[in-house]
């Protein structure tokens, strides 16, 4: 059973690897709490299943930290986030627990970067299929104008680390090339995977100068600091003992080594079994 009324561990919840980006953005500017991470590889990837199935499967892995005692969930992934995470606050949510995603973050700060209210966005074809991005903005900032492109690629060049080579450059620029075309005034790109940061040089080498790139950690980082502060309620129900727990669904050795590459620094995780 679940813990509702000790403090307990913040949880960081991914499909794979690419949570870990935001995780180490989270870590770096609130490093006195206590983290579990976990990394739903076995089934990864979410981006091209369907609603129902990724609504499923977060909400397993959901439920899965709260019984590891986490009071707040971060979905750390752009298809959890856009397929999975407002049917589990409205209809799922145990007392005294809550999960939050990362489109609402970046979405509330992205007119802070734009000039020509015109916003390219980079996703996997789940996110670009619901449409979360140009929702979310237009709700915040009816202004400004979407154009969405899906890479597909991206995902398996970052998680097989082919960040540079042939097929890197071929992707990111037709890629790119294909988000441009779309309108000859974007002046932001938004990287709404968290696998995509770790492309970043190469995506800089085929974006024109003038126009700016955003990585998601950061942002949502910041934004989860000014939502403990806005809630005290929260905020105390998140332990602070500096440990960081890492648990996947597939094999330990796999996730360590390409964990190392997304986090930084050297993992050692555990086996969690989600199915029942």
């Amino acid at each position: 059973m679940s813990k509702t009324n000790s403090s307990g561990p913040i949880g960081i919840f991914d499909s794979g690897y690419g949570g870990l980006t935001v995780f180490k953005e989270i870590h770096k500017h609130l490093p006195e709490y206590d983290y579990i991470y976990l990394g739903d590889n076995a089934r990864v990837p979410y981006g091209t299943r369907s609603f129902e199935t990724v609504y499923e499967y977060t909400k397993e892995c959901v439920f899965k930290l709260f019984d590891l005692g986490c009071n707040l969930v971060i979905l750390a992934c752009n298809t959890a986030s856009a397929k999975a995470l407002r049917t589990i606050q409205q209809n799922d949510l145990p007392e005294g627990k809550k999960v939050l995603g990362v489109i609402r973050p970046t979405s509330e700060v992205v007119d802070q970067f734009t000039n020509t209210n015109k916003v390219g966005i980079l996703a996997t074809q789940g996110t670009v299929n619901s449409n979360s991005y140009v929702l979310e903005i237009n709700k915040f900032h009816p202004q400004i104008e979407v154009f969405q492109h899906a890479c597909p690629f991206w995902v398996p060049l970052v998680e097989n680390n082919e960040l540079e080579g042939e097929g890197a450059n071929f992707f990111v620029q037709q890629d790119i090339q294909q988000l441009l075309s779309t309108s000859t005034d974007i002046d932001t790109i938004l990287l709404a995977c968290t696998h995509y940061p770790l492309l970043l040089p190469m995506i800089e080498k085929y974006v024109p100068k003038g126009i700016k790139i955003i990585s998601q950690g950061k942002l949502v980082a910041e934004s989860l600091v000014d939502y403990l502060e806005r809630h005290p309620e929260v905020e105390e129900k998140c332990s602070k003992g500096k440990m960081l727990q890492f648990f996947t669904t597939d094999d330990l050795e796999d996730f360590n080594k390409k964990a190392q590459i997304f986090f930084g620094r050297k993992v050692h995780s555990s086996f969690l079994k989600v199915q029942n």
